[in-house]
């Protein structure tokens, strides 16, 4: 299961309400909080198209595909939203380089994201925050806020695609993990014992605090998994990769191992009997 608390961030589904053209924000490393990107004003904040969108023009035109070599780059005002990223014009920035090169944060060296093309990037939505300029910035723990992300994820495109499948594919290609989405509204109840004060270490050494007296109450998607890592799983992962009813979600490599580690986590803490279902972990 994944943890979904609400943030004090932006997040990336939300974006498409949130994020507004005409305002300024600022894009902060999630890691370390150092900036990226610094007031930052938008024009156009427009959600793009699914990965397939190319191929589908096919079926859709009954003469040859009018937009085979065109692109969707942003001009210099423009945000582009995709399932697990966003585009921006790279502008005058220092960090301009060739097609497929990692961006890299300069102070802690996580990746960031990738450039699409000379005056374009591609930032992943689990390693960048983005707050409004006249708000103040407040750090968000890392695995709080992988959850957090990947859970909004799943919860969207279930409901906007109806696709409860999903291959998480690393940067560098390879399938990591197949997840199956159950529920998307679980609510966890835990009793934490007389204390009102007292708090929830969970995975990661997160610490969440209870809503209310001594019983807290998280919202949580229930997913099952397989890792696909060292070539486990191959057959399936092969399958799924085939099937259309799968949807293709990408994020950076260590995201994904780090995603895989917090399932790991989270399937541990269950009794050994709820642990797998049909061959899955839960």
């Amino acid at each position: 299961r994944l943890i979904y608390p609400l943030l004090s961030v932006v997040l990336v589904y939300t974006l498409r309400e949130s994020l507004k053209p005409q305002k300024n924000y600022v894009f902060h490393c999630q890691s370390c909080g150092d900036i990226i990107v610094e007031d930052r004003k938008f024009l156009r904040v427009l959600p793009l198209p699914s990965e397939n969108w190319s191929a589908l023009v096919e079926e859709w035109c009954c003469h040859p595909n009018p937009f085979a070599r065109s692109t969707l780059h942003p001009q210099h005002d423009d945000c582009f939203l995709g399932d697990t990223f966003f585009l921006l014009n790279s502008g005058n920035a220092s960090h301009k380089s060739k097609k497929n090169t990692r961006v890299i944060c300069k102070r802690c060296k996580t990746m960031l994201g990738e450039t699409v093309s000379s005056d374009t990037i591609k930032y992943y939505v689990t390693e960048v925050i983005i707050r409004p300029s006249e708000e103040s910035f407040s750090p968000t723990s890392r695995s709080q806020f992988v959850q957090s992300m990947f859970a909004q994820c799943l919860v969207e495109l279930s409901s906007a695609k109806s696709t409860f499948r999903f291959t998480v594919k690393g940067d560098d290609g390879k399938i990591y993990i197949l997840i199956w989405l159950l529920n998307s509204d679980t609510l966890l109840v835990e009793s934490l014992g007389s204390s009102s004060s007292h708090s929830v270490f969970t995975l990661f050494g997160d610490i969440f605090m209870p809503s209310s007296g001594p019983v807290g109450t998280w919202d949580a998607v229930k997913v099952l998994y397989q890792p696909c890592i060292k070539s486990r799983n191959k057959d399936l992962a092969d399958a799924w990769e085939n099937d259309i009813g799968v949807h293709p979600l990408t994020f950076p490599s260590e995201t994904c191992m780090e995603l895989l580690l917090i399932l790991g986590l989270s399937t541990t803490s269950l009794p050994p009997s709820l642990r797998c279902m049909n061959s899955f972990q839960v």
